[in-house]
């Protein structure tokens, strides 16, 4: 439940859903940290407290590449996350779940339910 906390605190905050969402959106390879900089307008050393927290609550990784630091969204940490809410908030019953996981997976336009 730590990590969940840690996860949802992490989220909670403006500049960080949005690096987070940048950090999906440039999956699987990721971007180099003064790129999410300069893309969110955020001076580099307010980034990098921002993605430490994301890092230290399991949703992002990091990775050096010669001088860079390369930043991805980790999604077995988001995975975790989406997992907590059904198991815990749902209680196991699928059926509880369902608005959920229509609002996570609508591409096909069918219902995760009959």
């Amino acid at each position: 439940m730590t990590n969940a906390i840690d996860g949802f605190a992490a989220l909670a905050q403006e500049t960080r859903l949005a690096a987070f969402r940048l950090l999906v959106e440039a999956a699987p390879e990721g971007l180099p940290a003064g790129e999410v900089a300069r893309a969110l307008g955020v001076p580099h050393n307010t980034l990098s407290s921002h993605l430490a927290q994301l890092s230290r609550a399991g949703l992002v990784t990091a990775r050096r590449e010669g001088r860079q630091v390369i930043f991805a969204a980790d999604f077995a940490g988001m995975r975790g996350l989406i997992a907590f809410l059904v198991e815990d908030c749902c209680h196991g019953r699928p059926e509880a779940c369902w608005p959920l996981l229509d609002a996570a997976f609508p591409p096909t336009g069918l219902a995760c339910h009959p």
